[in-house]
């Protein structure tokens, strides 16, 4: 069971040429290299896997070997320093600013922090995600995707990202959050103003819109985390508000806001984005739409589906570290302090571990090891969830729907102007529904 899965363009990387060329001339800054990545991750590993891409700042991890080796080291290749040096990168003080004076505070990303405090915070937060837990909400989810696809269904087109994938992920976690009533159409832009804090494409005037939707976000969250205080409930907000280790260890308030904060954006924006990816292969990739209704009845086949669109199409692109010492990494020797990005997507395209990495093999023997999630004491601890959102909207809509088409051609299809995902801007597709 496989498919071919080339990029999702019709032409590909805008930029041609010998690899050399392209490395001295490309940077994931430039709109149509982060459009179209995958030539210019091809030349990174294939003659430069360390490289410094001088518009960024930062030099990019490409190959799978050498982000494993990162990954086991978190002391080493800083999560916490890396990702203070990106976040609202060039405006962070004026940012900062706003936020103590509008948004109840600044409360710096307790997860993007390096062991023993990132140890301590994901402790605590492991009850809210285990394995157990999120199966048991497979009814649930399961509810509120038929729902919307039958609401769509007779229709015969949408724009998938609007009415479909932001909406039916914002709608899971937030009932998981405990946020009974709330607006999704708030709930997306605060979304993407918290995702550009990390884009290195931010300019000040965007920078200035995106702080008012956070100090938004911030004083809404907030009072909620103290209705918690006072009066708990089954959900997850009320789960870290509680949250105890053995040794009687709890979160601060800065850092549970930091966290209901993280847990709101990322259980929407990323998961919205796999299932839009989602929706462009079943719509332009021939064979795609049988192998996944195939797989769809088949619970172990479709959790390998899950696995291999997370790998070929993952919506986490790359996030940020820096070393702490001088260290040599894949042949080139970084000095103490250097901002670094862990291309994931290139490590789930290396060849030297993906045997065709842009066929759709769902038999692959060692699916398992793709980067999607991450790996090592950061992988994603939302994955289970995630997952379960995946399974559950691809089982669904394969069932229901058939026919997907896209609407534009595909080398009209926009993305959003950050290098930390691939996100797909708009997806106007049609289809019919399945007798």
């Amino acid at each position: 069971m496989n498919t071919k899965s080339p990029e999702m363009t019709a032409n590909g990387c805008p930029v041609h040429g010998k690899f050399d060329q392209l490395l001295a001339t490309a940077s994931l800054k430039d709109a149509h290299i982060c459009a179209h990545p995958n030539e210019y991750y091809a030349a990174m590993r294939a003659q430069d896997p360390v490289h410094f891409d001088p518009q960024l700042g930062a030099w990019l991890v490409s190959r799978y070997e050498d982000l494993q080796t990162v990954f086991r080291d978190p002391i080493t290749f800083s999560m916490k320093h890396g990702y203070e040096s990106t976040y609202a990168k060039g405006f962070i003080e004026e940012f900062k600013q706003i936020l103590e004076r509008d948004g109840g505070g600044f409360f710096p990303d307790a997860i993007m922090t390096d062991p023993p405090e990132h140890t301590r915070v994901r402790r605590l937060m492991d009850k809210a995600f285990t394995v157990h837990r999120v199966k048991q909400l497979e009814p649930g989810i399961t509810a509120v995707v038929v729902r919307m696809i039958d609401e769509l269904a007779d229709k015969g087109s949408c724009e998938f990202v609007q009415e479909f994938a932001q909406p039916m992920t914002i709608a899971i976690i937030c009932e998981q959050l405990g946020l009974d009533h709330f607006d999704a159409h708030k709930i997306e832009r605060w979304s993407r103003a918290v995702v550009q804090q990390i884009s290195h494409m931010q300019t000040r005037e965007r920078m200035l819109e995106n702080a008012g939707q956070i100090c938004e976000l911030q004083n809404y969250l907030i009072a909620r985390i103290r209705e918690r205080e006072a009066e708990p409930r089954e959900d997850m907000i009320s789960d870290l508000v509680h949250a105890v280790t053995e040794d009687g260890t709890k979160l601060t308030f800065k850092e549970t806001v930091s966290l209901v904060r993280a847990m709101l954006i990322a259980g929407n924006e990323t998961t919205a984005t796999a299932l839009t990816n989602l929706c462009f292969l079943l719509a332009t990739q021939p064979g795609q739409a049988e192998l996944l209704r195939n797989a769809a009845d088949d619970d172990r086949l479709l959790a390998r589906y899950i696995e291999e669109l997370v790998r070929i199409e993952g919506p986490v692109r790359a996030l940020s570290r820096m070393t702490t010492r001088e260290v040599e990494l894949g042949g080139t020797v970084l000095p103490a302090h250097a901002p670094m990005l862990l291309l994931f997507a290139s490590g789930n395209d290396d060849e030297s571990e993906f045997a065709s990495p842009r066929n759709f093999d769902i038999n692959r023997s060692n699916l398992g090891r793709h980067l999607g999630f991450g790996a090592g004491p950061h992988r994603c601890i939302g994955s289970a969830l995630a997952r379960m959102e995946l399974k559950v909207a691809a089982r669904e809509l394969i069932r229901r729907l058939d026919n997907f088409k896209l609407e534009i051609p595909a080398e009209q299809v926009r993305f959003m102007p950050t290098v930390s995902t691939r996100t797909i801007a708009a997806l106007p597709v049609s289809f019919t529904r399945r007798q």
